[in-house]
């Protein structure tokens, strides 16, 4: 989608910052309404652009900052028609700015009352869903439903954003979003399995690890394996192409659910060789995530933003 910038500025600088934006091809509409903010005081410009003119104004007003203070926000545009420039409207690019995509990730791996509910309810479903060994279907249906409602991606994906953009507090934020996230998501896995089992319904440790879920999880195939590192390549292309509402045919391609609602239940059952075997499968696409990420974003930034993220 196309592009509005609101741009908050000193008066001083606006007149700058509009000699800057002034020529630039991919700037559809321009317009500056001088003393309109009232906090912060000062000049409102707002930007209609091609998201491939997009990084060209956030240049310029990271220079613009350096001479005044400046505030910035940024929206998608639900269409943009302009008979002079309709030819690059049909033909712009699809790419997040990094400020968006860091933004996006913070909101969706935050540690909040929902993400936690929603970690704990996929490690719920996840967990159910292995421990329904007679039902393949129904596990099948857990494995999607579950992949679907934890927001497993986005805090892993935050680290290698971090370390490409030098951003250490946002390394940190994703590991500790990850740590916090995916240990909730065990301990209810664990809960799934002592509730089945106190209704009769859980399966002997036998029966569960010779399941066909379980051996899917703990010795993939090399298919099993590919379709993982496709799915972690693919969902970080998501969310640079700022593509979120598809990211979890991403986390469905993966293990990263099951495998760890099988660490928590396999910890309940004292199986100490099943839960390392899922803490292995989990660190594996844990890994393909990372390294996705790192190369990723690096080539986004080599080759694409070319520039920091205003902090």
């Amino acid at each position: 989608m196309h592009r509005t910038l609101t741009l908050t500025l000193p008066a001083e600088t606006t007149g700058w910052l509009l000699s800057e934006l002034a020529g630039n091809p991919h700037i559809v509409s321009l317009s500056v309404h001088h003393g309109a903010s009232v906090k912060p005081a000062g000049d409102v410009v707002v930007v209609q652009t091609l998201n491939r003119g997009a990084d060209d104004v956030m240049r310029a007003v990271a220079e613009a900052g350096r001479r005044g203070p400046i505030s910035v926000a940024t929206a998608e545009l639900a269409s943009l028609s302009d008979a002079g420039h309709q030819d690059e409207i049909d033909n712009d690019v699809d790419e997040a700015l990094w400020e968006e995509l860091e933004t996006g990730l913070r909101h969706q791996g935050r540690i909040t009352a929902n993400f936690l509910a929603l970690m704990a309810l996929g490690g719920l479903i996840g967990g159910a869903g292995l421990l329904a060994t007679d039902e393949p279907h129904l596990q099948v249906m857990a494995a999607v439903a579950a992949a679907v409602v934890a927001p497993g991606f986005e805090p892993i994906a935050k680290i290698p954003l971090g370390i490409v953009l030098l951003r250490g507090k946002t390394v940190w934020r994703g590991l500790v979003s990850m740590i916090v996230g995916y240990g909730t998501l065990i301990v209810a896995a664990a809960a799934s399995y002592l509730a089945l089992s106190f209704l009769g319904s859980a399966p002997s440790p036998d029966m569960l690890a010779q399941s066909d879920s379980v051996k899917a999880i703990v010795d993939p195939t090399w298919p099993d394996v590919m379709i993982s590192a496709a799915g972690a390549v693919a969902g970080v292309v998501i969310q640079a192409a700022f593509r979120r509402s598809v990211i979890a045919g991403a986390l469905i391609a993966m293990r990263l659910i099951d495998a760890a609602a099988l660490v928590g239940i396999a910890a309940v059952l004292g199986a100490a060789d099943l839960a390392w075997q899922g803490t292995e499968r989990l660190l594996l696409d844990v890994g393909f995530i990372l390294v996705a990420g790192l190369v990723v974003f690096a080539l986004k930034q080599a080759f694409v933003h070319r520039r920091a993220a205003l902090h």
